[in-house]
């Protein structure tokens, strides 16, 4: 073992003073900017932690994108959703017209995340990984395209809409307006669009169509039902099950197998537990003579079979490479509320995510709230999410997971690299992952779930009108199975509310107001930190610019530092005149004179003048 250790230690001191090394800022290279305890193997390590941590993603968003058929188009008028339809089966298998749209997926969505990581990695020195984000993946899936299609745009038209998300995020981000547009939301309703889609997940999860089916449709009587039956129990109008509830056997197979274990070895930290979890599943699912196999004999199941022999294959991209629909005429508005509600969930949860884990890897700046080469790795996200459309993904964005491998010690964009590279690795054996069952990936949905509502504790539940659109958002997003009305209900619901408020304190004279008003978050149309640069240049051409220092924030006056030199006053006659108030203004006298007329600067925090 100490040989071992001598020999990894020569290694890494080797690397660390190379140039290669020195591009990557290792310990040991003597760059002015050398990131301390950073290793080669340490980074290496990290990004294979990261992968397995997010290696999930393959099967799961394949299965979710999936379920939205893709180029297959539904034409049975008895079955709307042919989920009974032979020839559109065979289509998604691929043995018709040569489409096998999951395989077709899987390929697109290991692609997708190896090109991301890896590119992301090497541009921004980062230890993060993307890949197609969970939450879109099913707004996209099950409410723009609707399942098998049934919903109000086609497959390719929201290709579209991700592609041109892309280009628009660039464009932001080159602005500086990204991270400005986050901290303009309230902030209990950005809390309670993660947790919504947490609890999403979870719906689709415990559904037939990618989970355990554990819930079902319950006709006219009740909008949900408990399920578990096989499926030729499940009644082909309303979807509920006639009879045998709880009696199907990958029920159980994924609760325990998946579920249970999985959530026991995550008490232990084990770094692979949801990969774990899918495997153990899945193998079991595997041989055919059981009653819970993946491969029954059937044609479908000999399909699936035959395919899965294979183990290690490339399989191309047939039907998802380059199939965007350009004709945006056909579904105008519904395209344009797909498009605005990619760019908002997609702003929060990217930004959030890039923000914290920097914050984790300890690299933001304490002064400007800002991490090295922010504007690089926006771009880059949002190049990735319009290749991620033209192979035919959902959008692509930074994965939390990746906080598994920054704990493991990844500190540099070679930790997202390797990610990268296994990514990339996966390509080549499709078979296994086009394999892996729904029940297998249900009880991840609903831990991934958990996970999201972690921060549900987050929301400010004092003040009802924080709470109530809060709630109303967490509430609509599974329970009208859509993403997009959730955030619009939760959005107008604050506005509506909030604005009642202020009108009555404002027509009272202030006699009127809430009785919790003490709890209400603070929210201004010019939040705290640092203003897009177009909007500081319009707002003083003359040179004010705003930094962010800690919690409050000052203007700064540069292009009339030269009139202050020369000129002999004591620098402690204007400090001690400087307070720190928080969220009040504070003006800083200067005597007459010293500024040209109408030059004299102020120094603002907040909406307050005094």
């Amino acid at each position: 073992m100490d040989a071992i250790r001598r020999t990894c230690d020569q290694v890494d001191d080797f690397i660390g003073r190379s140039t290669f090394g020195r591009i990557f800022r290792l310990e040991g290279c003597g760059h002015e900017k050398e990131i301390k305890n950073t290793r080669f193997l340490r980074e290496i390590r990290a990004g294979i932690t990261t992968f397995f941590t997010m290696a999930y993603i393959i099967s799961v968003n394949s299965t979710i994108l999936a379920d939205s058929g893709g180029t297959c188009v539904c034409r049975d008028p008895k079955d709307p959703t042919c989920a009974t339809n032979t020839e559109y089966s065979l289509c998604l298998l691929g043995r018709l017209i040569k489409l096998g749209l999951k395989r077709d997926l899987i390929t697109a969505t290991a692609a997708t995340a190896g090109l991301a990581s890896f590119l992301f990695g090497f541009m921004t020195n980062l230890p993060v990984a993307l890949a197609p984000g969970m939450g879109l993946n099913a707004y996209f899936a099950y409410q723009v395209v609707g399942f098998h299609g049934t919903g109000s745009i086609s497959y390719g038209l929201a290709l579209g809409a991700v592609f041109i998300e892309g280009f628009i995020f660039m464009f932001l981000a080159l602005l500086g307006m990204r991270q400005w547009l986050v901290r303009l939301l309230p902030n209990s309703i950005k809390i309670a669009s993660g947790c919504g889609i947490g609890l999403f997940l979870s719906l689709i999860g415990l559904s037939y169509s990618s989970g355990i089916g554990a819930i079902t449709g319950g006709g006219k009587a009740t909008p949900l039902d408990i399920a578990g039956c096989p499926p030729q129990y499940i009644d082909a109008n309303s979807g509920a099950c006639t009879s045998h509830k709880m009696e199907n056997p990958t029920l159980w197979i994924g609760l325990f197998c998946g579920g249970i274990l999985t959530t026991y070895l995550m008490s232990y930290k084990v770094k692979s537990a949801i990969v774990i979890g899918i495997a153990v599943v899945s193998i079991l699912s595997w041989p055919r003579p059981t009653s819970f196999t993946y491969f029954p004999y059937t044609e479908e199941g000999t399909e699936r079979f035959n395919f899965f022999k294979k183990v290690v294959s490339a399989h191309p991209m047939r039907s998802t490479l380059n199939v965007i629909d350009w004709n945006i005429m056909k579904a105008p508005s519904q395209f344009a509320l797909a498009l605005f509600t990619f760019l908002y969930v997609d702003i929060i949860d990217c930004t959030a995510t890039l923000y914290s884990m920097a914050r984790f890897s300890g690299v933001v700046d304490a002064k400007s709230g800002d991490f090295p080469r922010s504007t690089i790795a926006y771009c880059t996200d949002s190049i990735m999410i319009s290749v991620g459309a033209l192979f035919g993904v959902s959008p692509v964005t930074a994965f939390i997971e990746s906080g598994a491998g920054i704990a493991e010690g990844g500190k540099t964009g070679l930790t997202a690299m390797t990610t990268g590279v296994c990514f990339l690795i996966s390509l080549f054996f499709s078979p296994i992952f086009a394999s892996i069952p729904p029940w297998a990936t249900g009880c991840t949905l609903v831990i991934v779930g958990c996970m999201m509502m972690r921060q549900v504790t987050l929301i400010n539940w004092r003040y009802i009108g924080d709470a109530v659109p809060a709630f109303v958002t967490l509430l609509f997003m599974p329970f009208s199975y859509s993403v997009a009305y959730g955030l619009i209900a939760g959005i107008l619901c604050y506005i509506t509310i909030n604005t009642l408020t202020y009108l009555t304190r404002i027509v009272s004279f202030g006699y009127l107001i809430p009785a919790d008003e003490d709890h209400r978050e603070y929210w201004t149309w010019s939040p705290q930190g640092t203003l897009p640069w177009f909007i500081r240049v319009c707002q003083d051409p003359r040179g004010v610019f705003h930094h962010s220092r800690g919690d409050h924030e000052i203007r700064e006056i540069t292009s009339a530092r030269s009139s202050f030199e020369g000129k002999k006053y004591a620098a402690s006659a204007h400090e001690k005149d400087v307070e720190d108030v928080g969220a009040r203004e504070v003006r800083i006298p200067i005597p007459r004179g010293s500024l040209d007329k109408g030059s004299q600067p102020n120094v603002t925090h907040g909406n307050s003048r005094f």
